[in-house]
């Protein structure tokens, strides 16, 4: 009965698609339409796409799962939770972990989300036009090199970030990412059709979809596990905190395969959008990061209609990067409210506001801004997830997770696949990517 009173008193997603719109908007991001395209350039394509997908299902899924578990069960923020599910045990660390992590996170990702936004202003007023890549190139050195306009930039994107979450979930979250998912969708379809259109792009989506084993290796398979896995935001709380805002009467099981799904499908559609365009105009398609920043601004100088193709793409890439950072703002922010006793607004400027000053540092300093990422891409996150599953596998017990995910009155087919691999596969599959992230496995 408390469970329910709680769950009454709190904000909650008032939709199943509400709920879809707000996790698939945090497991869509940079990571799928900056950082996927140039990684699967880099390492096969197919080969590399058809590995991420099986990752995604067989690992992604389950952890992602685990996470909504945790959050729903005990309607709590991450922190909040794992000390209400394991009362007197450190297991709360595994919550504080995740709320650094997102402090973290977000502080230098607001930096890249300001690129982003400046680059949306640049395709605006046409300021690619006629530039060689050299050029193009020296655009963005000057941009991430330069000391004022980058952090400018950012505070703006946390300024927006924050309007957003100080509103709460319902009002806020909600209510934008049901509005801005279908926009970013219809965005880039235009933009895949749109490069499908160009000559030369049947190469591009050959490069794409027709697998070349030959150039798998064991790096290749630890990249595209890695990618699965930050992709669908797992293991930094969020997943966690948006799942104790899921009523009892949503499917976690549908909702975690819904959210893993979507998050592919508009990762594969930046695919589409991108690799037929870079093969038309003789590209190499493993650019490295620049890809986004250096090259397409090349290849839409000299495409026809180039111009409305930027500001879309430059737009798209400002609301992916978005969704993501309200869903990293709200994990601090419920720290702060449930934990910290402090009203919401109160809450969000300060969590926004030092997650700035972090983003000050990040912006100014390669040095700061490199460790933060490393730090929590290599470090933090594999941690996370893996002690959540393993919380949740060996823990929580078999009947608390069953009930769980049978709380809503239908049977969880899926329960028997899944506590074996939240108990082993999860565990041994997030250890490879944590150890070869702080260099301890190579090959």
């Amino acid at each position: 009965m408390a469970d329910n009173n709680q769950l009454n008193s709190r904000d909650s997603f008032s939709s199943k698609f509400g709920v879809i719109a707000a996790a698939a908007g945090s497991a869509v991001g940079l990571g799928n339409i900056w950082r996927f395209p140039y990684v699967a350039g880099e390492n096969g394509g197919g080969a590399f796409l058809l590995l991420n997908l099986a990752f995604i299902l067989a690992i992604g899924v389950p952890v992602m799962l685990s996470e909504l578990l945790i959050g729903r069960k005990a309607q709590l923020n991450i922190f909040g939770a794992f000390r209400k599910l394991a009362p007197g045990k450190p297991w709360y660390l595994v919550g504080l972990m995740g709320v650094g992590a997102a402090f973290m996170i977000l502080s230098f990702y607001a930096v890249v989300a300001g690129w982003t936004l400046e680059y949306s202003f640049y395709a605006l007023r046409n300021e690619f036009a006629g530039k060689s890549a050299e050029e193009l190139s020296l655009i963005f050195d000057k941009l991430t090199g330069a000391t004022w306009r980058p952090v400018v930039f950012m505070l703006i994107f946390m300024a927006i970030s924050a309007l957003i979450v100080r509103s709460g979930v319902k009002k806020g979250i909600e209510r934008y990412t049901k509005i801005l998912m279908p926009l970013l969708l219809v965005i880039i379809i235009g933009l895949a059709i749109r490069s499908l259109t160009l000559e030369g792009a049947y190469a591009g989506l050959e490069f794409l979809f027709r697998p070349d084993f030959s150039a798998i290796d064991a790096n290749t398979v630890l990249e595209a596990l890695g990618q699965a896995f930050f992709s669908l935001s797992l293991g930094m709380g969020v997943m966690a905190t948006y799942g104790s805002y899921i009523k009892k009467s949503e499917s976690l099981g549908q909702t975690a395969i819904s959210v893993s799904l979507t998050d592919t499908f508009i990762a594969v559609l930046a695919g589409v959008a991108i690799f037929p365009a870079v093969f038309a105009f003789g590209i190499e398609p493993g650019a490295g990061p620049g890809l986004v920043f250096v090259t397409l601004p090349g290849i839409f100088n000299q495409m026809v209609g180039g111009y409305f193709f930027a500001v879309f793409f430059f737009v798209l890439l400002v609301i992916a990067a978005l969704t993501s950072s309200i869903s990293l703002l709200e994990v601090v922010v419920a720290y702060f409210v449930e934990e910290l006793k402090m009203k919401r607004p109160v809450a969000t400027w300060v969590a926004a506001g030092i997650m700035s000053l972090l983003g000050v540092l990040c912006a100014l300093n390669g040095a700061i801004f490199n460790l933060f990422d490393k730090t929590s891409s290599n470090i933090l996150l594999p941690l996370g997830g893996l002690f959540i599953v393993i919380f949740v596998g060996w823990f929580l017990g078999k009947r608390v997770v069953k009930a769980e995910l049978e709380a809503d009155g239908r049977v969880a087919f899926y329960f028997k696949m899944f506590v074996p691999v939240i108990r082993f596969l999860a565990p041994i599959a997030i250890a490879l990517v944590f150890l070869n992230g702080i260099g301890l496995l190579k090959f």
